[in-house]
């Protein structure tokens, strides 16, 4: 789910990476039951005969159809939507074939703040407001889970950690932790491109 790597700079790394809120699920997942429930009663009360199998293949096919167009759209939309906060930039992916993506430089951002309404509350998610200098403004975050804890790390980044230091994701004698370091290519003299 978290970013590659290979695609993070120098001294760059993932602080929080996460998908949507499973809520984003629910409707799927009730309508995946309904459909083999009901697909499943259906096929078996078809009368005996020569229309028996063609009858099961129609019903089936309209279960196929039914889960396609309401189902694996929401689903996919959940599975390919990420949201990543690293030490220097928040990166957010969202598409199932054409993919979009935006990345914001923290020490771009004015102003972080979240929302989350009762039903939120009780999931444990919720919005996510960040205001940044750039001119396409405020970025709306929906059902970021645990937006607590990631508007905390934001705003640790962003104005400083509990020390008091300055933010802009960069603090004093910063090391990413091991597991989300960068690894050095080997320098083998050759540049990127080449002139023959």
């Amino acid at each position: 789910m978290a970013i590659s790597a290979k695609l993070l700079g120098e001294d760059e790394y993932v602080v929080v990476s996460t998908r949507t809120h499973w809520k984003a699920l629910i409707f799927p997942v009730f309508l995946l039951l309904v459909v083999a429930g009901g697909g499943g009663f259906l096929a078996a009360i078809v009368p005996a005969g020569s229309m028996q199998t063609p009858g099961r293949i129609a019903i089936l096919a309209v279960g196929v159809v039914l889960l396609v167009a309401f189902a694996a759209k929401p689903f996919l939309n959940w599975f390919f939507s990420t949201y990543t906060l690293t030490n220097r930039r928040l990166i957010t992916r969202h598409g199932i074939l054409t993919r979009t993506g935006r990345d914001i430089p923290l020490m771009r951002i004015n102003d972080v703040s979240y929302e989350h309404h009762l039903m939120d509350r009780i999931l444990g998610c919720g919005t996510l407001h960040i205001e940044s200098a750039g001119e396409r403004g405020q970025v709306v975050l929906p059902d970021v889970p645990h937006v607590e804890h990631v508007h905390l790390q934001m705003s640790d980044l962003l104005f400083g950690g509990p020390e008091g230091k300055p933010g802009d994701g960069i603090l004093d004698d910063e090391q990413p932790p091991e597991h989300q370091r960068r690894k050095q290519q080997p320098d083998d003299g050759e540049t990127l491109f080449k002139s023959d």
